[in-house]
């Protein structure tokens, strides 16, 4: 199991990364750039594949309604490319409340977006022939009837390092965690309960898993929380931390009936206080909000504690099938607990 960490979109870029230099020499695989409504992921990602040496460089995520699936190839293929290889291109549909409101584009066919999108980076990343692609959103080039008539098709025009760079899909809905397992090469699951997994997602990892490509290998999955070690109480509040996220996407990432992770707590077994969550949201009682998030929730979705016990926390994510344990380190000394992690994984 490899070590990732999510940066932190609303922090202060540079020294964001300055922490990742710093966590590379401790033994930190992949560092995951979110993009939600502040800064691009894109631009950070090539800062930080300046800054870095070995460290893998993932967009966690690069929402699928703001870019063209070819300029998103094009993304992906520059960022391998400075980086010696190390790029990761994480995908997401992002919700409606982001994509209608902030970029004024339709939220239609998430799923057939997201197969589209796969499939044109891979055809524009192996470069065997001029582009084409005949799907359900995109066709290319464009029909005549649709625009010019003079779209035709072409190759990327610079030579991409790897043939095939890895692609994540993060997905919380059965059909598209089912797609996922199919035709993507990881999984970026959020909220994730280890003990829970298999019956939330068990069934779709398996029928998408069934249709699944042999060359692909094995779904990577990307999953983890908050990580802190120590005993007593100071320790156990730093749980306090994550609350008030854990109530922004319960509660406030989407309308009623449609915030996919409300859907998630419900169907892990929350359904009454993902209710009371979102009601409170909703209304603008934040920190009530983040109060009536379960113990349980926020203890099993992270790793804080006496060191044993977050031992064993770190081997129900193995057992879950997390091949990458995505960690954000609390403490003096965050270099020591990825180094301390990594111990225990490799």
């Amino acid at each position: 199991m490899r070590i990732s960490m999510p940066l932190q979109y609303a922090g202060e870029p540079k020294a964001a990364v300055d922490q990742v230099v710093e966590l590379e020499k401790a033994g930190l695989d992949t560092v995951w750039v979110a993009e939600a409504y502040g800064f691009d992921a894109a631009t950070l990602m090539g800062y930080i594949a300046a800054r870095t040496e070995t460290v893998n460089i993932g967009s966690a995520i690069l929402p699928l309604y703001t870019r063209t699936p070819t300029l998103i190839a094009m993304t992906a293929a520059g960022l391998d490319h400075l980086s010696g290889g190390r790029a990761i291109l994480g995908l997401g549909a992002s919700g409606p409340q982001v994509i209608e409101g902030f970029h004024g584009v339709p939220y239609v066919k998430p799923l057939a977006r997201t197969r589209d999108t796969i499939e044109i980076c891979r055809k524009v990343w192996k470069r065997e022939e001029r582009l084409t692609h005949d799907g359900p959103v995109f066709r290319l080039p464009l029909p005549a009837d649709q625009g010019t008539g003079l779209g035709r098709p072409l190759k990327i025009i610079n030579h991409p390092v790897r043939s095939e760079i890895p692609i994540y899909v993060a997905s919380l809905g059965v059909k598209n965690v089912e797609m996922t397992a199919e035709i993507a090469d990881g999984w970026l699951p959020h909220l994730f309960i280890p003990e829970k997994a298999g019956t939330v997602w068990g069934e779709a990892l398996a029928a998408g898993g069934d249709r699944r490509d042999a060359s692909l290998g094995g779904l990577e999955i990307a999953a983890g929380g908050l990580l802190a070690i120590g005993e007593g109480e100071d320790t156990k509040k730093l749980l306090d931390l994550v609350r008030p996220m854990i109530a922004l996407y319960v509660g406030g990432m989407g309308a009623k009936g449609k915030n996919f992770y409300n859907t998630v707590a419900r169907r892990y077994g929350y359904e009454e206080a993902a209710e009371k969550i979102q009601d409170l949201y909703l209304d603008g009682k934040k920190d009530e909000a983040a109060a009536a998030v379960p113990e349980e929730f926020v203890e099993l979705t992270n790793m804080v504690g006496p060191e044993s016990y977050v031992r064993e926390r770190v081997e129900a994510f193995r057992t879950a099938g997390v091949t990458s344990l995505n960690v954000i380190p609390v403490g003096e000394d965050p270099a020591a607990l990825i180094e301390k992690v990594k111990g225990w994984v490799s």
